[in-house]
């Protein structure tokens, strides 16, 4: 006869998972408010052997009803475009418009009820400040990597061989496929749309400001491109000290600092000069870039407007004739 085993039978005990340190936890709740909203693009053309996918990016969907911004270079030239979302569904897809200078492009899925992301505010952005890049790069669906703000107010030559102002640098790892992504503060809101590497070098990596999309948006609604009036000027956000700004009575804080001027332009033959610091454009204070780029609108080409500059430590009143871009008149 056998007696019964004087073993106990072990108890097993549920082991309860640490917290998230607080950093984890941040981009964890950044992933899941913004993540969704990020989509593949997939560019393709028809052939004979059936359709060829000849090119891939990102995008990031901003309104319920499918609109959604990507790179300029992502659906340059396609015949077709499909949207990758989320959840793995592939819809087909309609460029709206684009604009070459600032690498952007404004899409739209077909169908509704999509998750769209918050647009945040890049003017309020500093360095140092957590960054979140999402995107597809080489392919892979949804990926996540973590920097900060490394830099801002940076200059970037685009495409059409102008220079994309005010761009933001971030070390967030981004790779080829990671373009026309999200660049998320840490509140989930998209700040930049990831466009660029520097080549050669890591951690270098640059995204168009959102503000910057935001004033293009109902342009390419509107007409499929951006219209602008033209001065002949690339300028970049320059700081004033607070001592400048009390001698003189200043309003702003910042203007914008002339690199270099476009000889035969407008502003060249108004006599802007190299170092010049733009204050005012038409009575308009000019802070930023962005202020110029909104001022310079399709209505003020042809006009004479004041142009108020910073040279030498004085105010200098100059009187400038806007015209349409060189382009914009070819075209016409």
């Amino acid at each position: 006869m056998f007696g019964r085993s004087s073993r106990k039978t072990p108890k097993i005990r549920a082991v309860s998972q640490p917290a998230r340190d607080p950093f984890s936890h941040t981009v964890v709740q950044v992933v899941e408010r913004a993540g969704p909203s990020v989509i593949g693009v997939r560019r393709g053309r028809r052939s004979q052997m059936g359709d060829i996918y000849d090119g891939a990016g990102s995008g990031v969907i901003f309104s319920s009803d499918g609109y959604a911004l990507t790179n300029n270079h992502v659906v340059r030239g396609a015949e077709r475009i499909e949207a990758i979302l989320h959840d793995g569904r592939v819809l087909a897809t309609q460029i709206v418009g684009a604009d070459p200078d600032t690498d952007l492009a404004l899409l739209r899925l077909d169908g509704h009820g999509f998750a769209a992301a918050e647009l945040g505010d890049s003017d309020a952005l500093r360095v140092g400040e957590l960054m979140v890049a999402i995107g597809n790069p080489l392919g892979l669906q949804a990926t996540v990597t973590v920097g900060v703000v490394s830099a801002l107010r940076r200059t970037l030559r685009g495409e059409s061989g102008r220079l994309i102002e005010d761009v933001i640098q971030t070390d967030a790892a981004l790779n080829p496929g990671n373009s026309g992504g999200a660049l998320v503060d840490a509140q989930g809101r998209v700040i930049g749309v990831n466009t660029a590497i520097a080549g050669g070098a890591q951690g270098i990596c640059f995204a168009v400001p959102i503000n910057t999309a935001k004033w293009i948006i109902p342009e390419l609604m509107r007409d499929g491109r951006v219209t602008r009036g033209w001065f002949g000027v690339a300028g970049q956000t320059q700081g004033l000290s607070q001592a400048l700004t009390r001698r003189l009575g200043l309003k702003t804080t910042s203007g914008v600092l002339v690199i270099a001027i476009v000889e035969g332009g407008p502003a060249h033959e108004a006599g802007v000069r190299v170092g010049d610091v733009v204050l005012a454009l038409d009575g308009e204070i000019t802070a930023t870039v962005d202020d110029i780029h909104r001022l310079l609108t399709r209505e003020t080409i042809g006009k004479r407007l004041k142009l108020r500059v910073l040279r030498d430590g004085a105010l200098v009143e100059l009187t400038l004739t806007v015209s349409a871009r060189p382009e914009e008149r070819r075209r016409a």
